[in-house]
């Protein structure tokens, strides 16, 4: 019986780490950055800095610190999903980990809640933040001040990119590649020449003004760091598309490590250049009255009229960036679902000719369609943030799992400081699902709920369908 248990462990681990695949393997490392650079660097940088560095005591030695060490924590963080990656190249990334660790019941749920509230929510959020930054370029628009054209807009631009992507991973690839080059050009012009023309001598010292004492400062960095962790996000999709990198064991995790190392020097430095820019005066006076979009200030101060337009075009490139890498991201979760026969049967089909799972793209389009129709920008981005924090800590501990598991498995990566990273990354996840139902309590309960009702149903409907296949 040990000898059938024993050769039934062997063939499960070689069918996880094996590279065959039906799909395209299409995607280099660079197109793996571009994935994860490109949805994690988000309008964003142009107004996190500001919260940063309220929540710092507006310290402009320390918020920088900060930055780098919410940099650290995410590369902690993307070195889990860089193991696992590596050691299971499989479609579905997180639904597949959770799936290995804890069984279909728990990965169910976390995928039907990315169905309905998370990868569709982030989805339609991009949507919306897409049509209102166009907004912004027209001010004096009939657009500008229509909210149903914009959610139209919005809905348009979701089903041009499905149907991109349906066309095949290597042409929704360019494109990213693309749009991740090009909005990095008016930023990398905003930080250059931050840099180069700022006239100030900002004062990095690290202690905040007032009189503070060393544990309040500890605390402020933890609240700081918090903040840090929006901007960061979005680092774990590209686990979504691996049967479709080329050679996954190496630039899955290499995609990983460049892109957040690269993100969190682009941080940094373009904090640096805004410093360089504008007067501490004016940045405490901005901050105090609200308004924390320190980047758009520097670029009006660098480029007169023209940093306004500089700073509009970059964040249209940036959100439809992101936008097009969610739509090629997230469907392939629903597709390892249909797969397992515990979703849809019609979902895990690939497109003959293209070799993409167009019925997970049609339907993730329809359900993100119908997120932006019946809720708003802010609470599109509170569902998507609580739906993930507590699934996300346990795709983090299924590290410690598959080392007791499948201790034999390959992998061409490892966790740093194992084991206490993970828990340290688990703490830090409790902590921003705590702090975001203390917001937003009603959307927290509703992103408690979502899973609940995926556990019945998956008891109610897809037990049953995958008993009798």
């Amino acid at each position: 019986m040990s000898e059938n248990t024993n050769e039934a462990r062997i063939r499960q681990e070689e069918a996880l780490s094996s590279e065959k695949t039906e799909f395209k393997r299409e995607v280099g490392l660079f197109g793996g950055i571009s994935v994860l650079a490109g949805i994690m660097i988000g309008s964003g940088i142009f107004y996190i800095g500001g919260i940063v560095l309220l929540r710092c005591g507006m310290s402009l030695g320390l918020a920088l610190l900060v930055w780098i060490i919410g940099g650290l924590i995410t590369l902690m963080s993307g070195i889990c999903y860089a193991e696992l990656g590596a050691m299971m190249p499989k479609a579905g990334g997180s639904y597949v980990y959770l799936r290995e660790a804890y069984g279909e019941k728990v990965a169910f749920m976390s995928g039907f809640s990315n169905f309905i509230l998370g990868s569709s929510g982030s989805i339609a959020a991009l949507a919306v933040a897409f049509s209102a930054a166009i907004a912004s370029l027209m001010p004096e628009s009939a657009f500008a001040g229509s909210e149903l054209m914009q959610k139209g807009f919005g809905i348009i631009m979701v089903l041009i990119l499905t149907a991109i992507n349906i066309f095949g991973i290597k042409l929704g690839s360019t494109v990213q590649n693309i749009f991740m080059v090009l909005k990095m050009l008016p930023i990398a012009l905003i930080l250059i020449c931050g840099l180069v023309m700022g006239t100030e001598s900002p004062d990095l010292m690290m202690m905040p003004q007032g009189d503070v004492n060393i544990p309040a400062v500890i605390g402020m960095m933890a609240y700081g760091v918090v903040a840090t962790m929006w901007a960061y996000e979005g680092w774990m999709n590209l686990n979504g598309i691996a049967e479709e990198i080329k050679n996954p064991s190496k630039n899955i995790p290499l995609a990983i490590i460049f892109s957040i190392v690269g993100v969190t020097a682009l941080y940094v430095l373009f904090n640096f250049a805004v410093y360089r820019v504008l007067p501490y005066a004016t940045i405490v006076t901005m901050i105090d009255s609200g308004n924390n979009y320190l980047g758009t200030e520097a670029a009006n101060v660098l480029f007169g009229n023209a940093g306004g337009i500089i700073v509009a075009v970059a964040m249209v490139l940036a959100i439809f960036n992101s936008l097009n890498g969610c739509v090629m991201v997230f469907p392939r979760t629903y597709y390892a679902m249909a797969k397992d026969k515990a979703f849809f049967r019609s979902l895990g089909k690939l497109h003959p000719e293209y070799k993409t799972p167009v019925n997970s793209l049609i339907v993730s389009a329809l359900v993100s369609i119908a997120l932006i129709c019946t809720r708003n920008l802010s609470e599109l981005t509170s569902l998507v943030a609580f739906c993930g924090m507590i699934f996300n800590s346990l795709v983090f501990y299924a590290v410690k799992i598959f080392r007791k598991k499948y201790p034999d498995m390959k992998r061409p990566y490892k966790v740093w400081f194992y084991p206490v990273l993970i828990y340290v990354i688990i703490a830090i996840m409790i902590g921003l699902a705590i702090n975001t139902f203390i917001e937003d309590p009603m959307t927290s309960i509703i992103g408690l709920a979502v899973p609940l009702v995926g556990l019945a149903l998956y008891e109610l409907v897809f037990k049953k369908q995958k008993e009798e296949a």
